[in-house]
């Protein structure tokens, strides 16, 4: 007798599911990446050194003008900025995007090679252009119009040179926008205004500029945020002309005797109007100009500029020389001569910086290898904590997913020098006791570039479809292996890309570095502003054209890196 025997189909055999306690764990990092400094942050502003509760740290503030000034003079700064960064930004923007201007790429790359240009290394250059006795330019002057010794033509040491400084290095937020606006544009609208008799002048007056306004007006923003919060050119230029601005005045509130109350006190301010702002920036961005109704639009067609073709690629030339080409070029001359007055020839030449640099100063090494630790630890933690929150928050894989890309993003409205104060005071005293420590720089490095990256694997995760994923989780993998083996190859030039970004924001950082660095945890950003302080140019042109030089290495390294199905990140 033949006994049938049904056969039982054999089950999966069930992983442990991972992703509750990974997606806890996040949570709990990310709140002591941002909330656990801003806690203590808050409870100093309104407290006394005995602990106890109080608001005269605020009513000091309020009533002495040492501190009223610095937040005055800043918000004149900022807005000066705001207003020449736009101002420069909105021609080279329509030239690029909307003109036949030649070698329209390559001006983009050098914008891309302003914008990674650390603003403190800037102001160094600029130092070395325009100081009133040594600069290079007032030598220039002086030579060719036999001015008096100390006459000069250029100051770099006062507010106008402030905010010449950091405009250079803050219009390429502003470029962006506008270029990314312009290029957007339906040639429709205009062929419609032509049409209609109108000229090429008054169509883009009442027909470009008003769709691109919402940009304009968002990347002003930007740059007013980005004056405002920021420390390096303050320190580099305003401090020796004898004036404050308020990032400049916070740290000076640390040195000897330090007044970490009034600190904090001082910081939460600038903390709430950069929030603001950055909010104002949101909602402006979110607006809609116009709508396109009835298919597809032309896309935006090109205007010969004919005859001012070259007096108009002269132009944008002569705008990118100010951030890049004169201080590119100041700081190779002073490097490879003994001392910065020296004349650039065969018989000055001399490598003398060189070895000062990297043989004699000891210091140098040991802050090349820090720099170089934290920017791949930061790198690299910035970039899986970013692509794991990037796939819960898109997929809306968990209820309160919102509160994990809230707090990704809150870090964009904490400006450094704020940031600094809080790590600060969270970490200098037990349990936890960072403060010396390369640990409290990556926490530093991590929260600040995160709402970056975070932005960028976001916007990633929403072009591609999660069917894949879905198959992979019928067949029994985890949400964590699904995105590991799946979700993360597919996205591996988005993860490059945001792994280079956020390497170059740790190598260009100083705001939250200044305030946590000891003399065993230096960085190259921190050793320069040190080798400022004493004067010593000649090594600080070796060191920040080394800098430069990593920084460009990076981003040449991830634009030819191959990577899944030929498509490579771009980062510029």
């Amino acid at each position: 007798m033949t006994l049938a025997v049904e056969a039982v189909p054999a089950r999966p055999m069930r992983h442990i599911d991972l992703s509750v306690p990974v997606l806890v764990l996040l949570t709990l990092v990310l709140c002591v990446l941002v909330l656990l400094p801003l806690g203590w942050l808050l409870w100093y502003a309104v407290s006394d050194k005995d602990g106890v509760p109080t608001l005269d740290n605020f009513v000091r503030l309020a009533r002495d003008p040492t501190f009223v000034e610095p937040y005055v003079t800043a918000l004149e700064i900022a807005a000066s900025v705001a207003a020449a960064s736009a101002a420069a930004a909105l021609p080279l923007a329509w030239l690029v995007a909307r003109t036949d201007l030649p070698a329209r790429r390559m001006i983009r790359t050098l914008v891309t090679a302003s914008f990674v240009t650390p603003p403190f290394l800037g102001a160094i250059a600029w130092e070395l252009l325009a100081a009133p006795n040594s600069g290079l330019l007032n030598g220039l002057y002086r030579f060719v119009t036999g001015a008096g010794e100390y006459d000069h033509l250029f100051d770099i040491y006062n507010t106008t040179g402030v905010v010449f400084v950091m405009a250079c290095y803050s219009f390429p937020y502003v470029f962006v926008l506008l270029a990314n606006a312009f290029d957007n544009i339906p040639g429709d609208l205009e062929d419609a205004s032509a049409i209609l008799g109108a000229t090429r002048h008054r169509t883009f007056r009442y027909v470009t500029l008003p769709m691109v306004l919402p940009a304009l007006m968002a990347g002003g923003l930007v740059a007013f945020v980005q004056a405002l919060t920021q420390f390096g050119v303050p320190a580099i230029l305003a401090l020796p002309a004898g004036f404050h601005v308020i990032t400049t005045k916070i740290w000076a509130l640390f040195q000897y005797p330090p007044e970490p109350h009034l600190a904090a006190a001082a910081a939460m301010p600038l903390l709430l109007l950069t929030m603001l702002l950055l909010r104002g920036q949101q909602l402006l961005l979110g607006r809609r100009g116009y709508t396109v109704v009835g298919g597809r639009s032309s896309p935006p067609r090109r205007i010969p500029l004919r005859s001012w073709r070259w007096p108009a690629f002269g132009f944008a030339m002569a705008m990118l020389s100010l951030p890049i080409l004169l201080p590119y070029a100041a700081l190779l001359k002073t490097a490879l001569v003994r001392t910065p007055s020296d004349p650039l020839s065969l018989a000055t030449l001399s490598w003398h910086n060189l070895r000062f640099v990297f043989v004699d100063y000891s210091q140098t090494q040991q802050a090349l290898i820090n720099t170089v630790i934290l920017g791949v630890l930061s790198a690299t933690a910035g970039t899986a904590i970013a692509l794991v929150v990037g796939y819960v928050t898109s997929r809306r894989l968990v209820a309160g997913h919102q509160l994990l890309g809230l707090l990704a993003t809150a870090p964009v409205a904490i400006p450094g020098i704020v940031l600094g104060v809080g790590l600060f005071l969270s970490y200098t005293r037990p349990p936890v006791v960072l403060y010396g420590t390369l640990w409290i720089l990556l926490l530093a490095f991590v929260t600040i570039e995160l709402p970056a990256g975070y932005q960028q694997v976001q916007a990633a995760f929403r072009g591609l479809h999660p069917e894949l994923e879905e198959a992979s989780r019928i067949f029994g993998a985890t949400r964590l292996k699904s995105l590991w083996q799946i979700t993360a190859p597919l996205l591996r030039a988005s993860v490059v890309a945001t792994w280079c970004f956020i390497f170059i924001g740790v190598i260009r950082e100083l705001s939250a570095t200044i305030m946590l660095t000891t003399a065993n945890t230096k960085v190259v950003s921190v050793i320069i502003y040190d080798l400022n302080e004493s004067g010593d140019l000649g090594a600080i042109s070796v060191l920040g054209i080394t800098l430069l030089l990593i920084t460009f290495a990076v981003v040449f390294l991830a634009n030819k890196l191959p990577v899944l199905g030929g498509a490579r990140p771009r980062l510029g």
